[in-house]
C-alpha cells in the first residue's frame, strides 16, 4: 500500500471501530420470553393512576420519562373532552402491545371500543343485514392508553421492576390506597395541610372534600354580581368554618371557635396555576433503567420535553353525589 494513502484510510478504520464498540454496548432487543413474562406480569394488574388520562382516541406518550401532551394542551384536552382516570383513580391495564419502538398499555379497556368476535357476524333478513350477537351502541368506551416509547428505535431487554420504574410518571404500582396515590401526586405544603384536614385559600373543592370531606351545609349566595359557595364544617358548640368557593377555588376561609375569636383568611396560600403534580420524592430515572443512548452520549437540548405535566385532579367524591344544599 502506498503511504500517501494512509492518511485517507485511518479515520475511516477508527470510525468503524468506534461504531462497532457502541454498538457492543446497547442493551439488546426484547427477547420473546421477556415478552411473554411481561405480559403476563402486567396484564389485567390494578395500578393507581398519577397523572391524568384526556378522554378520546389520543391517550399519553412517555418518552425519557416526559409526558406528552401536557401543559395547556392537556388542559385543553380536559376542558374539552374530561378525563378517562385522574391521580388517586384506580385503574386496570387491559391489553400490553408490545411494539417496535414502544411497550402500548391501555387502561379500562382501552379508548375504542372493542366488538366481541360473534358481534361480527351479520347475517341477511329481509333484504337487510343483522348482527348475529346483541350490540350496545350506546356504550361508549370510558378507556385510555400510554405509549412507552424507547430510543433508537427497539425495545430492549428489561425485566419487571425496570418497567414499573419507566412507568412511574403515570402507573403507581406500590399505593395502599387511593388516597396515598392521590396525596403522592400533590406539593408537600398541599400533602401536609390535607392530611392535618386543614382548608388553605386557593385550593380547588376536591381538595377541600379531600381535607374536610363533603359539607353538611352548603349555601350559595351572591356578593354584588360573583356568585359563591358557602360550604359549612361543624355546628356550636364546636369549631364551625365557613369556606367559601368562587368557582372551583377557595377564597376565604372563616373560622368560629368555641372561645368566639373568628379567624379569617382571604389572602391566597396556593396556587394551583403553578403547581405541578409530582412525588414526593424528585422524579429521578433509576440508575439500573435501560438506556438506548451510547456510553457518555448526552441527551439532545434541542429534543422537545413533552411539556411539564398538568395540575392535580384529584378522586371524584366517592359517594358520586355533593352534600345537601340549603336554598337563598
Amino acid at each position: 500500500m502506498y503511504p500517501r494513502y494512509v492518511p485517507l484510510l485511518l479515520p475511516i478504520v477508527l470510525l468503524c471501530v468506534v461504531v462497532v464498540s457502541a454498538d457492543d454496548h446497547n442493551p439488546p432487543h426484547i427477547s420473546k420470553q421477556t415478552r411473554m413474562d411481561l405480559i403476563h406480569t402486567f396484564n389485567f394488574e390494578l395500578v393507581y393512576i398519577r397523572s391524568p388520562f384526556p378522554m378520546g382516541k389520543t391517550g399519553l406518550t412517555l418518552k425519557d420519562g416526559q409526558l406528552s401532551p401536557g401543559g395547556e394542551e392537556m388542559q385543553n384536552k380536559l376542558a374539552m373532552w374530561g378525563p378517562a382516570a385522574k391521580p388517586g383513580d384506580q385503574a386496570r391495564i387491559s391489553e400490553i402491545l408490545i411494539k417496535k419502538d414502544r411497550i402500548h398499555f391501555e387502561i379500562n379497556g382501552g379508548p375504542v371500543k372493542k366488538l366481541k368476535w360473534y358481534q361480527h357476524i351479520q347475517v341477511g333478513a329481509g333484504g337487510g343485514m343483522t348482527s348475529l350477537g346483541p350490540s350496545d351502541a350506546s356504550a361508549n368506551p370510558r378507556g385510555s392508553y400510554v405509549d412507552l416509547v424507547f430510543d433508537n428505535g427497539y425495545v430492549p431487554e428489561l425485566n419487571p421492576q425496570q418497567l414499573k420504574d419507566l412507568l412511574r410518571p403515570v402507573f403507581d404500582f406500590n399505593a395502599k390506597s387511593a388516597v396515598e396515590a392521590y396525596l403522592d401526586t400533590l406539593t408537600p405544603k398541599l400533602r401536609d395541610a390535607i392530611k392535618a384536614h386543614q382548608v388553605l385559600v386557593g385550593m380547588n373543592r376536591e381538595m377541600v372534600m379531600a381535607s374536610k370531606g363533603r359539607p353538611p351545609k352548603k349555601i350559595r349566595e351572591k356578593d354584588g354580581e360573583v356568585e359563591y359557595e358557602e360550604w359549612i364544617y361543624g355546628e356550636p358548640p364546636s369549631d364551625v368554618d365557613f369556606v367559601r368557593l368562587v368557582g372551583d377555588e377557595v377564597v376565604r376561609l372563616e373560622s368560629m371557635k368555641v372561645d368566639g375569636q373568628k379567624v379569617v383568611h382571604t389572602e391566597k396560600e396556593v396556587d394551583l396555576s403553578s403547581t405541578v403534580a409530582k412525588s414526593s420524592t424528585p422524579e429521578v430515572r433509576p440508575p439500573n433503567a435501560p438506556s438506548l443512548r451510547r456510553p457518555g452520549e448526552e441527551p439532545d437540548p434541542n429534543a422537545p420535553a413533552g411539556g411539564a405535566a398538568p395540575g392535580p385532579l384529584p378522586p371524584p367524591d366517592p359517594l358520586g353525589q355533593d352534600g345537601p344544599t340549603q336554598p337563598n
